[in-house]
């Protein structure tokens, strides 16, 4: 492992030496990830994107995204671009991309599932911002937001997520 992975300890999310409180999912982690199982995944992805809020902070790094009006992601494993950054209108089931409440403000979208999705083995596994301390997430990892921003400053496309 290296100092700039992202790595899941049973203490938190460790990172350039930090261990930092997180929260997984609402059924802990899982080596078989099935949609809508809210397990988070082991294994290791990559940080393929980070996405922002313009209209709620500023880009928090030179390659991150700004997240646009109508902007989805796909969760619906029968849909041909399932666990893919869609646009409204969408037909099939799907997230928003830019929610009323914050916990998307900022995201890193991870490959887990991605490009190539297998249909029904999860989408939409990012790291953001938490409800609160301790309050699990569908399959995510999430993160108080000072140190969410903190991380998305630091880390580069292709930093690795070790899951265990």
């Amino acid at each position: 492992m290296r100092q700039d992975d992202l790595v899941l300890t049973s203490r938190g999310l460790r990172f350039q030496g930090v261990t930092i409180p997180c929260v997984i999912g609402r059924n802990g982690l899982t080596s078989a990830k099935r949609e809508g199982d809210s397990a988070t995944p082991r294994g290791e992805m990559q940080i393929v994107a980070c996405l922002f809020r313009p209209d709620r902070m500023l880009a928090p790094n030179a390659w991150s995204r700004p997240i646009n009006l109508g902007e989805l992601w796909s969760d619906d494993p029968n849909a041909p671009d399932y666990n893919h950054l869609v646009r409204a209108p969408y037909r099939f089931s799907h997230e928003n991309m830019r929610r009323a409440d914050p916990l998307y403000d900022l995201v890193l979208v991870t490959d887990w599932n991605w490009s190539s999705a297998t249909p029904g083995r999860g989408s939409a596994i990012f790291i953001h911002r938490w409800r609160k301390p301790g309050h699990p997430t569908e399959g995510c990892i999430a993160l108080n937001p000072l140190h969410l921003c903190w991380i998305a400053s630091k880390i580069i496309p292709g930093t690795r997520l070790i899951v265990r």
